[in-house]
């Protein structure tokens, strides 16, 4: 065994998993990649961020990606910036925010690396404008386990970037990527949060705002059927002008604007989600905003990454810990199956007090495996009780099946071939970009074909 490779339990966001790996140290990103001395898979590991086992490899070894951790170039007049892999968006936001630049895409965290982003094409709350992470990656390095490099983008070996951009960590090693920035002049946005009280009234505020507003999102609650169902808080928000009106900001900025965060210190005995604390929990949060409309001016931090305020929140759900499922529904078909899901979990006692509902836009993502499509998707969490949630999954799979949509690969741990070969037809062509020394639970389960 390497002198960089030890023994180490891994798990993945949703904590449902703990597996032991080799784990290989990645000293440089001009050195080879080490490789497991046993002859077996390996796959890149950033951050840990992902929800299921797209980032676990059992049986197998992990590569420490995020030890790549430092910029190689940032051009403050044009906003390219060049930096490993493993560099954090955190870190980037730090470095970048103060220059007026920020992150063109962001999913709801900060803390996961640049490779993780474009492993799995992430995608934010501005998808109808700016598309996924990987339309702002001009170019990256991809190391195989044979030791070749390839400089890909869109120009170059443009075949490589579409397989890696989405291709969860298993086309080989991402070493660095480049990233074009966008423009900011202050760190605040001036955003709204509307009341709403039925699906019909979600897709209508969102046809509304998508031309004037860059982020748009809703949180909605799914534990109740009847007149309640569909109801929810939209937001909408843009980049604060230079011109906007900073009084309107809170005397003292929220928790979330420190660099510090509480922490869940313990993991529970038992999930503090139920039945009871969620229908408790989302009615009190639909009612806690009295006005049908609230304006404010927030700092970046709290509106793009409330969750990253608590760090390991993932502990509420206790040892069990939790699964994600996100889908997307193509357009014609989004309305009556997205309440026809909400339906189905709200009808089967379970559901989700994180509950995200918002449109993707039209832009094409460039990975062959990436999750965004024009349509609406839906995430939820929900605690893992096993059986009697994954027969609640199973009639959302068929749900998802019949209208033609997909699932989410990097929040998924459990979804099986059918569902997957449907939603990404482009599977098969993937399969031979894959560097045959990399493999990960996900990938096992959903490549398997009948024989």
């Amino acid at each position: 065994m390497s002198q960089a490779a030890h023994q180490r339990v891994f798990t993945s966001w949703g904590r449902v998993q703990r597996v032991a790996h080799t784990a290989l140290g990645v000293s440089s990103r001009h050195a080879p990649l080490s490789l497991p001395d046993d002859g077996g898979t390996m796959l890149p590991f950033g951050n840990g961020r992902s929800y299921g086992d797209s980032n676990l490899n059992p049986g197998g070894a992990l590569l420490l990606a995020g030890q790549l951790d430092r910029f190689i170039d940032f051009d403050p007049c044009t906003g390219l910036l060049r930096c490993e892999a493993g560099v954090l968006l955190s870190t980037i936001l730090r470095l970048v925010v103060p220059q007026g630049w920020f992150l063109p895409v962001t999913p709801g965290t900060q803390f996961v690396t640049v490779g993780g982003a474009i492993a799995n094409d992430v995608h934010g709350k501005n998808h109808h404008v700016a598309g996924s992470f990987g339309h702002h990656v001009t170019q990256l390095e991809l190391l195989r386990s044979d030791g070749t490099r390839r400089v890909c983008s869109t120009a170059q070996h443009p075949d490589w970037f579409a397989a890696t951009v989405g291709g969860l960590g298993l086309t080989g090693l991402i070493t660095w990527a480049e990233i074009r920035l966008r423009r900011v002049v202050n760190p605040y946005m001036d955003a709204e949060t509307i009341k709403f009280g039925s699906l019909e009234a979600f897709f209508e505020l969102s046809q509304a705002s998508e031309r004037d507003h860059e982020y748009t999102v809703s949180w909605i609650d799914c534990a109740f059927t009847g007149k309640r169902l569909g109801r929810g808080l939209f937001s909408r928000a843009n980049h604060a002008p230079a011109a906007m009106d900073l009084s309107l900001l809170p005397a003292s900025l929220p928790s979330g604007v420190s660099e510090t965060s509480r922490r869940v210190p313990i993991t529970p005995p038992l999930s503090l989600i139920n039945t009871l604390s969620l229908k408790a929990f989302n009615t009190l949060y639909f009612h806690k905003q009295r006005a049908e409309v609230v304006r404010s001016v927030q700092h970046y931090r709290p509106f793009f990454y409330p969750l990253d305020a608590l760090l390991e929140w993932n502990r509420i759900y206790g040892p069990n810990g939790f699964h994600q499922y996100q889908c997307v529904i193509p357009p014609d078909e989004a309305l009556p199956v997205t309440r026809r899901l909400l339906h189905t979990i709200a009808h089967s006692g379970q559901g989700s007090f994180l509950a995200v509902l918002k449109q993707f836009g039209a832009p094409p993502s460039h990975g062959m495996l990436s999750f965004p499509q024009p349509g609406t998707t839906l995430a939820l969490d929900f605690p893992n009780v096993g059986p009697r949630l994954h027969r609640l999954f199973e009639e959302l799979d068929r749900i998802v099946l019949a209208a033609g949509g997909r699932l989410y690969a990097a929040k998924d741990g459990r979804m099986g071939p059918a569902l997957f070969q449907s939603g990404y037809p482009r599977w098969r062509e993937f399969a031979d970009y894959v560097d045959p020394r990399f493999s990960s639970g996900l990938w096992r389960r959903v490549s398997e074909t009948k024989t």
